[in-house]
């Protein structure tokens, strides 16, 4: 138990050295473009890779490190810190390292008011206007800050490396060692579970988190938070949405124990409902400082509330199919960065706006319609009120 337990610590530590630099470098790739729209589409090949590997992958294998089951508690609770760890040093650690090194740049002057009107959600990338979101850094400043991410990186396998130790199956006697299904069969499960009404319904969840996640790391940070202040900001204001969306998924986890699924679910669309028409209401300034940290907050609330509630909608609606469940759920996930960073260099951010409050509105009606077929099934209460232990407290894990 001793050793896994380690084990757990090491790749915990890795992973927050690993996407301490992964997590950086994400949240300036949109606003870091030699040409409109050139971080978008770099984003959505990343995407379109993440789509053509999830139905491939086994979503469940993290269960064989319980070698023991004395062992479980220690280690489940083991994966969750680690977990969580790692989604702090993904929106905290990285986002701060690039803001302390693009702070190094003389402080600017007055931004002109014409370069203000082209912020926000009258950004286009096709206007002529120009603004802080094309400068870029200097050269030494992103060398700077490229060598610091490629120690952590190169810290991060050096860790795993030493002292991670090889983990043995402890296999009850007389059973063999189970093979892992092959990937077509993974692969055909995934699409097979489509037949389910249920899921079909449900395809718009993970959808709209890959759309609002794309908004906020694509737009928001380029079209507000670099347009108005400058690139020296982005990293702050990420580090508010990574810490608050960290912090209210465990928390939110715990409270559908008492709230139900259904009042979580009704917070997050008025929390995004609400970020999403203040958004295109909202003219940026450098003197409503503030405010620019206030929107990712919230939206960190609201993402919270998708990452955790739909694992858990997921898991209790498909129990008897929860790996081609959960591989569906990235899938559609993965997709929906695809095509929201897809069309990211065609439409001004108003457009985008109108678009993540269709998608968040189809989404709801769906969801309120697989909990009304859920109700109608003799004596049992809707999904969202059924809890199912082991996806109490599930935190988000993004790919």
């Amino acid at each position: 138990m001793e050793g896994n337990l380690k084990n757990v610590l090491v790749l915990s530590f890795g992973f927050l050295l690993l996407f301490t630099a992964y997590g950086g470098l994400q949240s300036l790739q949109p606003v870091q473009r030699g040409r409109p729209g050139r971080g978008g589409a770099q984003h959505a090949l990343q995407r379109h890779a993440a789509v053509l590997h999830v139905p491939a992958a086994h979503p469940h294998r993290e269960a064989r490190l319980q070698v023991d089951p004395r062992a479980r508690h220690v280690l489940l609770r083991g994966l969750l810190a680690g977990q969580l760890l790692r989604q702090l040093s993904s929106g905290v650690w990285g986002n701060l390292i690039s803001s302390l090194v693009f702070g190094q740049t003389p402080t600017q002057g007055t931004i002109p008011e014409e370069q203000l009107q082209a912020c926000g959600a009258s950004d286009c990338l096709m206007a002529t206007v120009p603004t802080n979101s094309t400068k870029r850094p200097s050269q030494d400043l992103i060398y700077t800050l490229m060598g610091i991410y490629t120690g952590c990186g190169f810290l991060a396998v050096l860790l795993m490396a030493v002292f991670l130790e090889p983990v043995r199956d402890a296999q009850p006697e007389g059973e063999g060692e189970k093979q892992a299904p092959p990937f077509w069969s993974t692969l055909l499960s995934t699409f097979k579970l489509l037949r389910d009404k249920r899921l079909r319904l449900l395809i718009l969840l993970p959808m709209l988190s890959g759309f609002e996640q794309a908004f906020l790391s694509g737009d928001y940070t380029r079209s507000y938070t670099t347009c108005a202040l400058g690139i020296q900001f982005v990293g702050y204001v990420m580090i508010c949405f990574g810490a608050v969306d960290a912090l209210c998924s465990v928390l939110f986890g715990r409270l559908a124990r008492h709230t139900g699924r259904t009042a979580l679910f009704a917070l997050g669309a008025v929390t995004q409902l609400a970020c999403i028409i203040a958004l295109l209401l909202w003219k940026p300034h450098p003197s409503q400082l503030p405010v620019f940290f206030v929107f990712p907050s919230l939206w960190g609330m609201a993402d919270a509330v998708w990452q955790t509630q739909n694992n858990a909608l997921f898991g209790v609606l498909f129990e008897k199919n929860k790996e081609a469940a959960f591989a569906s759920y990235r899938l559609w996930e993965a997709l929906g960065f695809v095509i929201a960073f897809g069309y990211s260099k065609f439409l001004c951010v108003s457009a985008k706006l109108y678009v993540l409050l269709g998608v968040l509105s189809a989404a709801m009606a769906a969801y309120g319609a697989v909990e009304y077929l859920e109700s109608r099934k003799a004596g049992g209460p809707p999904a969202a009120e059924r809890t199912n232990p082991a996806e109490e407290g599930a935190t988000q894990t993004k790919l």
